[in-house]
Parts: structure tokens; C-alpha cells; sequence
């Protein structure tokens, strides 16, 4: 029986003719990508901002162009990102240094839908299913799963829904996420970004996740399986 490997690729990101950055990445949706890594970045912050894209998938190549130019901030370095825990800023960003306000948000979901969502969010893993090598990141109304992207990065993952979000208009406050990675520091800050109030992941997070998680209003539950799970922020929105 011959066994499936995932597909990883380089895909290198020129914004406004400059070589901005090189993404290892499963090389699908590349437009979503592209487009949610300029705004976990804060680079951008509408796609109505983008004027173009295109992008060369057998060469590993995307192009953006916006209508006004942009200058990446001070401590953003051209670098290659790496599929498991890429950065593409030189060191850790706080809060203040985000630029990111406490998310607001009226949501409440009941444990029960979060572990029905969770399991729907899960059958639609093909590539984690065919593969055993993708995490998978699902956008979700709390009534049903919005949009789902699989990844052999977890970040990345979470830049295409924010890509998605982008390029259909829908905005975060009244959502929740569904992830089957890590909550680390940078995945808690991009949830933020996002104005996403609740991140639901199968694994654990970090203690500096939950440090801002507690400063940005963002309720983290992590090891949500065999219908269980551990609420650590923000407790009143699982009901």
C-alpha cells in the first residue's frame, strides 16, 4: 500500500514589486494566504486595498499589488518563514506593539455546539485524513462552519480564513475559531487581529497566550476532545 506524503512548498510574496517574504506552505489558496498575511501583519486592512493579484503556483511565486504604497514596519525583515512556527517580524510583538484593541463581542455557545462544530470542523480534514501531515483552521457562526482551510502550517492556516474574511467581507466579533494546533502567542494575537472572541483548539496553549488572551478579551479552550475541554479565559462565553 503506498502511503500519501503532504505536499510542502516555498512560495515567495513580492507586495508593490519588492520581495516581502518566503512562506513554506501547503500551496493552495494563495490569494487568501497572501492577502491574510498582509493583515495579520498590519499592512493591510481591507481587501478593497489590494489592487491585484496574481500568482505563479508551479514556481512558487505571488505577486500584490495595493492602490497606495506600503512600508513594512521597522522591525519586519525580509526572512524565510518556515511551515512550523514562522515569523515574519524580528521580534515577539505585545501588545502595544500590535497595535491591537481588546476584542468586543456579545457571542455565548454552549459546550455542546462547540463540540458538534469541532466535529464537523474535523470531517472536513481530507488532506490530515489522506496525509496525517495538516492542521486545519475552521471560521464558524456557532451555527454552523463558515469556511475551513487545511495547511502544513498551523499560522498559515489562520492567514487564509483571515484572507477569506477579507475577500468576502465577513468580520470576526460574532464568530469563533476551530483549530487543531498549538495556541501559541502568535496564533492568540492573530485571532485578535481578527476580532475573533473564542479560539477552540484540540491542543494546548501556551502560558504567554493566555497571558494575552486575558489583555485582549479572547476566550481560549484548548484539549476539546472525546467531549471534553478546558476553558482558560474568559469563562461566561461557553455556556
Amino acid at each position: 500500500m503506498e502511503d500519501l506524503v503532504v505536499h510542502e512548498a516555498a512560495v515567495t510574496l513580492y507586495l508593490n514589486g519588492n520581495e516581502l517574504v518566503t512562506m513554506v506552505c501547503s500551496p493552495t489558496h494563495l490569494q487568501e494566504l497572501c492577502l491574510g498575511f498582509l493583515y495579520a501583519e498590519g499592512m493591510i486592512s481591507t481587501a478593497s486595498e489590494v489592487s491585484s493579484f496574481v500568482s505563479h503556483d508551479k514556481d512558487g511565486l505571488a505577486w500584490v499589488e495595493t492602490v497606495h504604497q506600503i512600508q513594512p514596519a521597522a522591525g519586519f525583515l525580509k526572512r524565510h518563514i518556515a511551515s512550523c512556527c514562522g515569523r515574519g517580524r524580528a521580534s515577539f510583538y505585545f501588545v502595544n506593539d500590535a497595535g491591537i484593541e481588546p476584542v468586543k463581542s456579545e457571542l455565548r455557545i454552549s459546550a455542546g455546539d462547540v463540540t458538534r462544530l469541532l466535529a464537523q470542523t474535523e470531517q472536513r480534514g481530507e488532506l490530515f485524513t489522506a496525509t496525517g501531515g495538516a492542521h486545519g483552521a475552521a471560521l464558524s457562526d456557532g451555527s454552523a462552519v463558515l469556511a475551513f482551510f487545511e495547511d502544513v502550517g498551523r499560522h498559515n492556516t489562520l492567514d487564509k480564513l483571515a484572507g477569506w474574511c477579507l475577500m468576502n467581507k465577513v468580520t470576526g466579533s460574532d464568530k469563533m475559531l476551530l483549530f487543531s494546533g498549538r495556541v501559541s502567542s502568535e496564533i492568540l494575537v492573530k485571532t485578535a487581529r481578527l476580532g475573533v472572541p473564542l479560539i477552540v483548539s484540540r491542543s494546548a496553549p501556551t502560558d504567554l497566550a493566555l497571558e494575552l488572551a486575558k489583555q485582549l478579551n479572547v476566550t481560549v479552550v484548548g484539549f476539546a476532545r472525546n467531549q471534553r475541554m478546558n476553558v482558560y479565559t474568559h469563562g461566561y462565553r461557553v455556556i
